[in-house]
């Protein structure tokens, strides 16, 4: 299923997701502009690499490894990678800002992905596969989202079989799917040797710190959730 739009408008302006999103934007398209050598050069450099990381505690300190932990969320590995997060991030960090407050969110932000590259290291440690993207960090932002607006509605694509269909299901369906979606095919990458692909522990860290971090951030009530669209009645034209 693919969340189109939800139907819970913020009362704020999300300063610090359009931030966010630009400086993806930005970054991506810096990196695809340089030649294949550069390219390279700039996702060993920056990217997050978990024995980089593991390193450390037997080789000393790594600055470069250190602040390829942050710099890593806000670089992406292609054009549907950033795409894919851009949209979830612009579908629920406004909400989420908005409870937040948008320094709180921002530290938020950048806590959950700390959380979601600690989880990625812990579980495969000495992987020398570069890991890029905001998917860790949007992860807690879901699951802010789910804690803060778990009946709030939202426009989704559900595919059925052969065709589509739109329909307007709860947050909390929509996002504990992606959620278990996401640990399942974690447990099942478990023991397969890295190989490139889909970091789901770090989709997983990232919701775990979410949750954990909602509890200390939350800073007032969700706002209200709009209700559901009105639906179409043709026999109401003739009454």
């Amino acid at each position: 299923m693919i969340p189109l739009r939800d139907l819970n408008p913020s009362r704020s302006t999300p300063w610090v997701t359009w931030g966010t999103m630009l400086l993806c934007v930005v970054v991506f398209v810096f990196q695809v502009v340089q030649p294949p050598e550069a390219q390279r050069d700039i996702m060993m450099g920056y990217a997050l690499v978990p024995a980089r990381i593991t390193a450390m505690f037997t080789e000393g300190f790594d600055g470069g490894a250190v602040a390829s932990i942050v710099a890593s969320m806000f670089m992406h590995g292609g054009l549907l990678h950033i795409a894919g997060n851009m949209w979830f991030l612009r579908i629920f960090g406004d909400n989420v800002e908005d409870n937040f407050g948008s320094l709180r969110y921002a530290a938020f932000y950048l806590l959950c992905g700390l959380g979601a590259a600690a989880a990625q290291v812990l579980i495969d440690p000495y992987s020398t596969m570069p890991m890029v993207g905001a998917s860790g960090a949007i992860a807690g932002v879901l699951a802010a989202y789910i804690v803060l607006y778990p009946r709030a509605r939202v426009v989704t694509l559900l595919p059925l079989i052969v065709f589509f269909t739109i329909v307007e299901l709860p947050a909390f369906v929509v996002i504990a799917v992606w959620f278990v979606l996401q640990f399942f095919s974690g447990v099942v990458s478990l023991g397969v040797q890295s190989g490139g692909g889909v970091a789901y522990w770090a989709h997983i860290g990232g919701f775990v710190s979410g949750l954990l971090l909602t509890l200390l951030f939350r800073r007032r009530p969700a706002a209200p959730v709009a209700p559901a669209a009105p639906r179409w009645d043709p026999e109401a034209d003739w009454r």
